[in-house]
C-alpha cells in the first residue's frame, strides 16, 4: 500500500498516524471512555517507538524492495529474546532459540535474493535494520504498557503521541506539511484500517501471549508482503526467495503448534513427600 502513494515516507506516516489519532479518539469519546493523563504518560515509550518506525519503515519501503524491508523486520524474535527473558521473565528454551536461529537463515536467503533487483539500495536495508530495532522496542514497551492500559485506550494514546511526534519531522522533511490528494487520503484510510487495525488486534494479545511467541508470529509479514509485491508489484520471487520464504513459513506453522500443543497439554501433577 505505501510503495504506489506519490508521497515521501515521512509524510505518508505523519498523516497515517493522524488519521489514527482523530479517529480512534472519536471512537473512544463516542464509547463514552476517555484517555488520562497516567494512560498517555504510560503510552509515551511506545508511542514514540512505534511513531518513528513507521516514518522509517516507510521510507525504507521507497528505498529498497518490499521483500528486504520487511525480511530484515523478521529478525525481530532474535532482538527480543533477550527482553523477554530478563523484563518478563519469559523461559527462552532451546528449541525457541533453534528456531529462530533457523528462521534468521531464511531471512537471509530472501535478502540475498532481493540484491539484484533495481530498486534495491544499501541505504535502503539500513533504515530496515533501524525500523527493526524500533519496531522491537515499541513490542516490548507496548506488552509493558498493556499491563495498566486496556487495548483501545492504549491504541489511541500512541497515535495521538505519535502524531505529536512525527509534526516537526514532517515539516521540515517537506517545508511544511504535504496535503494529501483525495486519492492518496483513501490510501491512508486503507493503511489506517488494515496494518492499523493489526496493530489494534496485536495489542489486544499482548496480556494473553508471551512476547517472544507474538514476535516470533510477525514472521509471516515477509511471506504474504512478497508474495503481494510480486503480484502486484512486479517486484519478482526468484529460487533463493522462495526457499528462504518456505523457511520462515515453516518455522512459523511450527511455533504456531508447538505452542498450541503446550497449551493443551494438561497440567504436571506434583507428588508431595510422604510425611
Amino acid at each position: 500500500m505505501v510503495r504506489p502513494i506519490p508521497m515521501s515516507g515521512i509524510q505518508i506516516a505523519f498523516w497515517r498516524v493522524l488519521l489514527g489519532g482523530i479517529l480512534y479518539w472519536m471512537a473512544l469519546r463516542l464509547s463514552g471512555r476517555r484517555l488520562t493523563a497516567r494512560a498517555l504518560r504510560v503510552s509515551a515509550p511506545a508511542a514514540i517507538a512505534i511513531s518513528l518506525e513507521i516514518a522509517v519503515f516507510f521510507v525504507a519501503l521507497k528505498a529498497t524492495t518490499v521483500a528486504n524491508a520487511v525480511v530484515i523486520g523478521a529478525l525481530q524474535p532474535i532482538v527480543l529474546m533477550a527482553v523477554a527473558a530478563r523484563r518478563f521473565r519469559e523461559k527462552i528454551t532451546g528449541w525457541v532459540i533453534g528456531i529462530a536461529l533457523v528462521a534468521t537463515v531464511g531471512v537471509g536467503l530472501v535478502a540475498f535474493g532481493s540484491s539484484s533487483q533495481p530498486i534495491w539500495s544499501p541505504r535502503g536495508d539500513v533504515l530496515a535494520v533501524l525500523a527493526m530495532l524500533l519496531f522491537s522496542a515499541y513490542f516490548a514497551f507496548s506488552k509493558a504498557a498493556r499491563e495498566e492500559v486496556p487495548a483501545f485506550e492504549f491504541q489511541t494514546a500512541i497515535w495521538v503521541i505519535g502524531s505529536v511526534v512525527l509534526l516537526p519531522i514532517a515539516l521540515i522533511d517537506a517545508g511544511g506539511l504535504a496535503l494529501p490528494t483525495s486519492t492518496n487520503l483513501l490510501w491512508l484510510l486503507a493503511l489506517l484500517a488494515v496494518p492499523g487495525t493489526g496493530h489494534l488486534l496485536v495489542n489486544w494479545a499482548h496480556a494473553r501471549v508471551p512476547l517472544i511467541i507474538m514476535s516470533m508470529f510477525t514472521l509471516a509479514n515477509p511471506v504474504l508482503s512478497t508474495i503481494g509485491a510480486a503480484v502486484f508489484l512486479g517486484e519478482g520471487v526468484d529460487p533463493w526467495q522462495a526457499i528462504g520464504i518456505i523457511i520462515v513459513l515453516a518455522t512459523l506453522i511450527i511455533t504456531i503448534r508447538r505452542q498450541s500443543e503446550i497449551r493443551r497439554a494438561p497440567p504436571v501433577a506434583v507428588v508431595e513427600p510422604a510425611v
